[in-house]
């Protein structure tokens, strides 16, 4: 007797799924997405605005873009839609009108307390692989920033609390301190 096979979504699926349900496509694999906590949202506003004003201080080619903002990571691969909480795009060929097609810069991903898994590996593997340059995973639980630096030719790993001034690696100038979210 053959084994059921598991069915393989696409892009198409992804975009069949309706606006109020939150979803991201990984390698083939549809993972739902409860409503982010308030604290999740008061971070998530805190890093876009801080890098949103630092972009347009700058008057530079980037663009930051909050969840949900879709992103194929692979143009050649229609089994991958991410919806990264924040991501930079600094090559505007990659925009496109439903998100991003190809590696952000920069993604940060705020962890949710029912499937870390998903930011500190399935994603962390997805966005190495992708050629994303730089990808912090933010705890809200611990207060952890965990940096890595993927355009390296070893893989760069750095962990920050709250408290530390990061610097931004894709950026020659700028820093954020997540202190004021402890006021959370």
């Amino acid at each position: 007797m053959a084994l059921a096979q598991e069915k393989i979504y696409t892009e198409e699926d992804y975009y069949a799924i309706p606006e109020d349900i939150r979803a991201e496509l990984m390698n083939g694999r549809i993972y739902y997405q409860a409503a982010p906590s308030r604290i999740h949202q008061e971070i998530l506003s805190f890093l876009h605005g801080s890098i949103y004003n630092y972009i347009h201080t700058k008057k530079g080619p980037c663009k930051v873009y909050p969840a949900p903002f879709a992103v194929k990571l692979f143009a050649d691969d229609d089994t991958t839609v991410v919806e990264p909480d924040i991501s930079v795009i600094c090559d505007p060929g990659k925009l496109t009108d439903r998100g991003c097609t190809g590696a952000p810069d920069w993604i940060i991903e705020i962890v949710s307390p029912g499937n870390p898994g998903n930011d500190y590996i399935r994603k962390l593997n997805l966005y190495l692989d992708a050629g994303v340059r730089e990808y912090w995973i933010v705890n809200p639980g611990n207060h952890t920033v965990f940096v890595y630096s993927l355009e390296k030719a070893t893989f760069e790993s750095i962990s920050h609390t709250f408290q530390d001034n990061i610097e931004v690696g894709i950026f020659d100038d700028f820093s954020i301190c997540l202190k004021e979210c402890t006021q959370i």
